[in-house]
């Protein structure tokens, strides 16, 4: 028995494979978006943690999705068990599918508007852009790392912008949510609990704030440990709406606004660590995730 790492990146591998390794846990990736399938065969015993990313098509992996999406099928036909399954892809994949979800549970989220094909310059995208305040985002429904996510002050400003066309053809366009202070927070889950809350800056940091040391770009850390935060009522919210919807590793992403809200806009279920907060946590996220794979497969 071991476990099997279904993701596409092999520079956010290293932090994992240390962690499988000083807990002892046999471990093995698997590099998804290019090869073969052979259905009649049987998967090798283990458990499958799936972490694809919705940025996998700006490295190049375009496919990755979709051979993800064949192999948890194939898994599960088998029987194996899957951590973060096929629902949690989906999710991974659309933020249309997130928001939903989380508006579902009474959550706060930013208004969003969906537009198909809604290409820079299009009526559509003008049209949507009109029935929300300003300034305004818009964004990939599938992205990731930030990346692709833009803010307007006005209509006229989007009109005349040259926007990255989204892979699945689906652009958002969201209110701005500003924070009261120049931070977000993210909440990072595993199992069933808690790991611990950072802050990310948003004033160094803008839209594009990955944790992983794979994403450093230089200039300072942009994260901190958010101290105190294990009583804070959103946890519960957070770890039941993750209960509900399978999702066992990932990291929620919300802010608390100039006006009093805590606006929930994000679930990352492939969710990264940052090594300065690691070194700092009382807990430790990819040591966690270790002994809960290696719970999951009789280790």
């Amino acid at each position: 028995m071991k476990v099997y790492v279904l993701h596409e990146n092999p520079d956010w591998y290293p932090p994992f494979a240390a962690a499988f390794d000083a807990e002892g846990v046999p471990h093995e990736p698997w590099l998804l978006g290019d090869g073969s399938l052979e259905l009649a065969d049987a998967p090798p015993p283990g458990v499958f943690w799936s972490r694809m990313s919705a940025s996998a098509h700006t490295r190049g992996h375009v496919h990755a999705k979709d051979h993800t999406r064949a192999v948890l099928s194939w898994l599960a036909a088998a029987g194996r068990r899957v951590v973060n399954g096929r629902r949690v892809l989906e999710l991974e994949m659309s933020k249309v599918d997130q928001l939903t979800a989380l508006r579902a549970a009474g959550f706060d989220v930013p208004r969003t508007i969906a537009i198909v094909n809604g290409t820079a310059g299009t009526s559509e995208l003008l049209a949507a852009a009109g029935k929300l305040p300003t300034p305004l985002v818009v964004k990939h429904n599938q992205g990731g790392k930030g990346l692709g996510v833009r803010r307007f002050d006005s209509v006229d400003e989007l009109a005349t912008a040259e926007l990255e066309p989204p892979v699945d053809g689906i652009t958002l366009v969201q209110e701005y949510v500003r924070p009261a202070q120049p931070f977000i927070t993210r909440v990072e889950v595993v199992g069933g609990e808690l790991v611990y809350a950072i802050t990310a800056d948003v004033a160094r940091g803008g839209f594009e704030l990955c944790p992983a040391d794979a994403c450093a770009t230089g200039g300072g850390s942009l994260f901190a440990l958010r101290e105190g935060f294990d009583e804070h009522p959103i946890v519960a919210r957070y770890l039941e709406f993750a209960r509900r919807h399978g999702i066992e590793i990932a990291g929620f992403e919300f802010i608390e606004t100039v006006d009093g809200r805590l606006v929930t806009y994000d679930i990352n279920t492939n969710t990264n660590y940052n090594p300065e907060v690691e070194a700092v946590a009382p807990r430790s996220g990819p040591r966690m995730i270790a002994r809960f794979l290696a719970r999951e497969a009789g280790l």
